[in-house]
């Protein structure tokens, strides 16, 4: 599933063709997303133009005159921009048809993406509401996840990966992150203390700006807006290395079971 990194990746990449742009039609060719997509969309954002594009957690939005579609990919979304008159191939499921003769393809073969309109705060939307702060923004650092851990008694790893605390670090970072900062990922975070906090803090925001920077990791589906694909998979120090010795003092990293996803660690860098 693309996570923070990609669906950042995606949104820089697509708003110099979008910012400023006024949309001429929305057609939709498949309805069945993860939520049906309301009958009436077309008609709301007809002729208003994109304002902004924003990100919330792995969630796109692009906010207009009078309200914002939230997109998520899911699965196995992506999001192209291209010329209108370009055929659409068996998964292209909506464009966003603009002026000039482009428009902003969503294709998604799972069918798990999301594609909906709000006319209030997406802030205030159910799938918003409940977020808790970016992991690049100013509300994240130690001190927040030393106190949110208080009196909680779940793996650190399941911690850092619950939304309501903090959006966006998916497995594949949640790992590396762990792994940076010597922390097992099976130690009770409330038995973390505040300076190993700061230390997470600091490394999950270094390998998400380091995603960034290579442009997301390429994983399964996931390739950047222009199709290309990310690099940040050949910087990966632990995730799906099981076997493979350590970076650090060669011991082989092991794999097991956390919270029902996957992790990798080293025994002995990992305390």
């Amino acid at each position: 599933m693309p996570e923070l990194p990609e669906v950042e990746t995606t949104l820089r990449g697509l708003s110099p063709h979008l910012l400023g742009a006024r949309i001429e039609r929305l057609l939709v060719r498949e309805r069945r997303l993860r939520y049906p997509v309301s009958p009436g969309i077309e008609d709301q954002v007809e002729g208003q133009r994109i304002l902004a594009l924003e990100r919330r957690g792995k969630y796109l939005l692009l906010a207009l005159e009078r309200g914002t579609i939230l997109i998520h990919l899911g699965m196995s979304g992506s999001l192209r921009v291209l010329a209108s008159d370009i055929p659409p191939a068996k998964h292209d499921h909506l464009d966003l048809r603009l002026g000039g003769g482009s428009c902003l393809r969503f294709r998604d073969p799972r069918r798990f993406g999301i594609f909906l309109w709000t006319p209030d705060p997406p802030a205030t939307h159910p799938l918003l509401a409940h977020l808790g702060p970016e992991p690049l923004g100013p509300a994240f650092d130690g001190d927040y996840l030393y106190r949110c851990s208080r009196g909680r008694k779940c793996a650190v790893k399941t911690f850092i990966m619950d939304a309501g605390v903090v959006v966006g670090v998916g497995n594949i970072y949640a790992n590396e992150s762990l792994y940076l900062a010597g922390i097992h990922p099976a130690r009770p975070c409330g038995r973390i203390g505040r300076d190993r906090y700061s230390r997470l803090a600091r490394q999950i925001r270094g390998v998400l700006d380091n995603a960034i920077e290579q442009g997301g990791t390429t994983l399964r589906d996931f390739v950047r807006e222009d199709g290309s694909p990310g690099y940040f998979a050949l910087s990966l120090r632990v995730y799906d290395r099981a076997g493979e010795p350590c970076p650090g003092c060669g011991t082989p990293i092991r794999q097991r079971r956390i919270g029902q996803r996957s992790s990798f660690f080293c025994p002995r860098c990992q305390r």
